[in-house]
């Protein structure tokens, strides 16, 4: 198939925590590399809502060979984006990407990489290394069945997944995801109701 560039198991819980720990983890070293592709649009104008229909329970594996399921995080609001190193609107936008994580984990909302390069584990950890990557989990696709479940050949694409397992908007192309309007769009399409106070300041 081709892509086109578009503008030991652990327990549930034990998943959730490793996800949230990780988001939090480090901060400062991705929110420089945010400004990287001041061009790209604000990701609240790229996301588009759609009826909730229950997400195809997508198959990946993380850093450690380990077998996931998309299902393995129900219980917790999900930015799911589909990229690639070799696509430039993915690289662009990834930045901006781990920037929000943190910022995003503590409302158990989690975002997640799945990189679909046919070089895995190597290309996609030689990748975080030179950008400084420390926010994001590594997670690896490297057939594209994502793309297939998903109706999709272009990436990069970003499926918005609340805690019922249940798709409620989409974004395709690269977009600027450190913004105040997508943090409060997020937590709205995620979890309506007030937006918490967790101290967002924009890069």
């Amino acid at each position: 198939m081709s892509f086109k560039i578009l503008r030991p198991a652990l327990s549930r819980r034990s998943l959730l925590a490793a996800a949230s720990g990780l988001a939090a983890g480090s901060i400062a070293g991705n929110q420089a590399r945010a400004q990287d592709a001041p061009e790209m649009p604000d990701a609240a104008d790229a996301i588009r809502r759609t009826a909730p229909t229950a997400a195809p329970n997508l198959q990946f594996t993380d850093a450690t060979e380990r077998k996931l399921k998309l299902s393995d995080y129900r219980g917790a609001g999900l930015v799911v984006d589909i990229w690639a190193t070799w696509c430039g609107p993915c690289v662009a936008e990834f930045p901006t990407l781990a920037a929000i994580a943190p910022k995003l984990a503590p409302a158990k909302i989690f975002v997640l990489p799945i990189s679909i390069d046919m070089g895995g584990l190597d290309t996609v950890r030689a990748f975080y290394l030179s950008r400084g990557i420390k926010t994001l989990p590594i997670l690896l696709d490297p057939q594209g069945n994502a793309m297939t479940a998903l109706n999709s050949n272009g990436i990069p694409l970003t499926i918005i997944v609340n805690a019922n397992g249940q798709i409620v908007a989409r974004a395709i192309g690269a977009a600027n995801w450190n913004t105040t309007r997508t943090i409060g769009l997020l937590h709205n399409l995620i979890s309506p109701g007030p937006l918490p106070q967790s101290g967002f300041q924009p890069v």
